[in-house]
């Protein structure tokens, strides 16, 4: 699920980066676009066991389907 869009499908990449305020960002695209949109929910705080945790996270429920929003 994004803010932009709604849902996209398909073959995607996703980013999740730090903003200067320590909040992480989570972004994706079809994979070879230009466009990016921000996954609903983001940015959040990032989680104690740390960024790549929260990436891998969003990883998987954006896997699983069912309109994944960002962790909170």
């Amino acid at each position: 699920m994004t803010d932009e869009v709604g849902v996209v499908t398909g073959d995607l990449t996703v980013a999740t980066t730090v903003q200067a305020d320590g909040l992480a960002a989570v972004t994706l695209q079809y994979t070879g676009a230009e466009e990016w949109y921000t996954l609903t929910g983001s940015p959040v705080d990032v989680p104690a066991e740390g960024l790549q945790h929260l990436h891998d996270t969003v990883l998987d429920q954006i896997r699983s389907g069912g309109g994944a929003r960002a962790p909170r």
